[in-house]
């Protein structure tokens, strides 16, 4: 019998990335964000191989430059800092979750100001890369600051913005390590002053 080629050719579905390759990459991620803080840019890349478990092979599959390397850890932390939006949102009361997720903004502050000579390493400056990362950041908070508003907890003539302005311009005018401390009780700060007046 003979066959029909007239019928049309499924195409082949992409494979998903397997597990293990997926384990290896966030692995190599978070020990490099470590070797970066440490030793800036021109952190050892067989040295986070070794940390990470995995060949050098396998980070320059993942990673085929150094500046690949940095501006997937930053990403990293700021996919992390907007996914948390819906975490937070799905297990804690609208005020809750906004605090909660103020503080992880402290927290992510910290870690690009750590790693701010590593991303200012990379070809063209950081600018661009803190650019695209705007947009995830500003979503979160006012997904955040929308709900805390119609459940009645924040005032309704609250710009989430705001809200980052004042985080930030404490980490700007930083002189020394305890400004970390300042922010979070900014954060507790902001909260309370961001509630309907009575």
């Amino acid at each position: 019998m003979a066959k029909n080629f007239s019928q049309p050719v499924a195409p082949k579905p992409h494979p998903k990335p397997r597990t293990d390759a997926l384990r290896n990459r966030l692995r190599i991620l978070e020990v490099a964000k470590d070797a970066f803080t440490r030793f800036g840019a021109d952190a050892s890349l067989d040295d986070i191989a070794k940390q990470a478990h995995v060949g050098a092979g396998t980070l320059y599959r993942h990673f085929p430059t150094r500046d690949a390397l940095i501006e997937a850890v930053y990403r990293s932390e700021v996919e992390k800092l907007a996914a948390a939006e819906h975490k937070f949102t799905e297990s804690m009361a609208p005020i809750d979750a906004l605090r909660a997720w103020m503080l992880l903004f402290v927290d992510h502050i910290a870690a690009k100001q750590i790693i701010a000579p590593a991303l200012n390493s990379v070809v063209g400056g950081p600018a661009k890369l803190f650019e695209g990362s705007h947009g995830l950041v500003h979503a979160a908070i006012d997904a955040l600051v929308k709900r805390a508003i119609e459940s009645g907890e924040i005032r309704e003539d609250l710009d989430p913005f705001d809200l980052l302005r004042a985080l930030i311009g404490v980490a700007h005018v930083a002189s020394g390590p305890g400004w970390q401390q300042s922010a979070r009780r900014l954060v507790d700060i902001l909260v309370t002053g961001s509630r309907p007046v009575k």
